[in-house]
């Protein structure tokens, strides 16, 4: 974590602090487990509050690009937390956004764990296939298949009537990372009584939120690093597969120049956002989440 700049406090340092710590857990589905660890922790380790970070996975399916001993030593279940109580769930994307919802090998545990974080987690936020699961089983919104992949980095506009503390210090025009085969359709989301926050006219719908419960949902990558697009693009390519240049991405649109990362502030404030406004909505004892 320190090698990776992840700002982090000794024990005896927090101990001092007459705060409770926000406990978030992450529902890693992404086959580079470290990579997207590391990306997380960096951007919810960036806050002034305490942050305890849980990481979890499936127990019904077991990820091929990570050690076993990794998964044993950091990762837990929901049989391990299943009594437990958590400021935020936040749930990853996954390389899977092509499949039907209920042909994905964990769907039935993935919906068990949305169904527990109802009495056991205060908010929700997620991430690209994450945030279309979630939008899924909680507001019955359906995903649509593209006919060719959105990949690049794109402009998204602010919607001018937020009036969210989450989108405070964001300019009306910012560049998000996109990288799927699915969409979600704008009427569909607002249908459901939810808000759209962020739209692109290239990429569409990018951010939205339940004003409700505050659950958030990211259609778009902004913890990327730089290179993220880069690696499944050259990836794909020395797999021989036919895949275009992400757009928007190499300078020139050359592929032997470093991307430069435009993103990366609006990824540290909209997380740092997100815990803030959670800290003052969240009860001091999350057991009474449950009532």
């Amino acid at each position: 974590m320190r090698a990776e700049s992840v700002d982090l406090i000794d024990s005896s340092t927090a101990a001092r602090q007459d705060i409770r710590p926000m406990r978030v857990v992450l529902l890693n589905l992404m086959p580079k487990k470290v990579q997207t660890e590391i990306q997380y922790a960096r951007l919810l380790g960036a806050s002034p509050l305490q942050v305890e970070l849980t990481l979890m996975t499936t127990a019904s399916y077991s990820p091929k690009n990570v050690g076993q001993d990794h998964l044993l030593e950091f990762y837990r279940t929901l049989d391990d937390i299943r009594d437990e109580y958590f400021d935020a769930l936040i749930i990853t994307g996954a390389p899977i956004e092509t499949l039907p919802f209920e042909e994905v090998k964990y769907w039935q545990e993935l919906t068990e764990i949305i169904e527990w974080s109802r009495s056991h987690v205060f908010r929700r936020l997620g991430i690209c296939w994450g945030a279309q699961a979630l939008m899924k089983t909680l507001h019955g919104i359906d995903k649509f298949q593209m006919e060719d992949k959105l990949f690049g980095v794109y402009d998204h506009h602010l919607r001018q009537n937020t009036g969210t503390r989450l989108m405070q210090g964001f300019i009306d025009r910012f560049p998000m990372p996109v990288s799927r085969y699915t969409a979600n359709k704008a009427e569909d989301i607002e249908a459901a009584g939810l808000a759209v926050l962020a739209h692109s006219d290239e990429a569409g719908t990018a951010m939205a939120r339940c004003s409700k419960t505050g659950d958030l949902f990211i259609l778009n990558h902004l913890e990327y690093d730089a290179d993220t697009l880069g690696q499944e693009y050259f990836r794909d390519k020395e797999a021989g597969l036919d895949t275009a240049l992400p757009e928007n991405y190499f300078p020139g649109n050359d592929d032997s120049q470093a991307p430069i990362n435009r993103w990366r502030p609006y990824a540290f404030l909209l997380f740092n956002n997100f815990i803030n406004e959670l800290y003052q909505d969240t009860p001091f004892d999350l057991s009474t989440i449950k009532h």
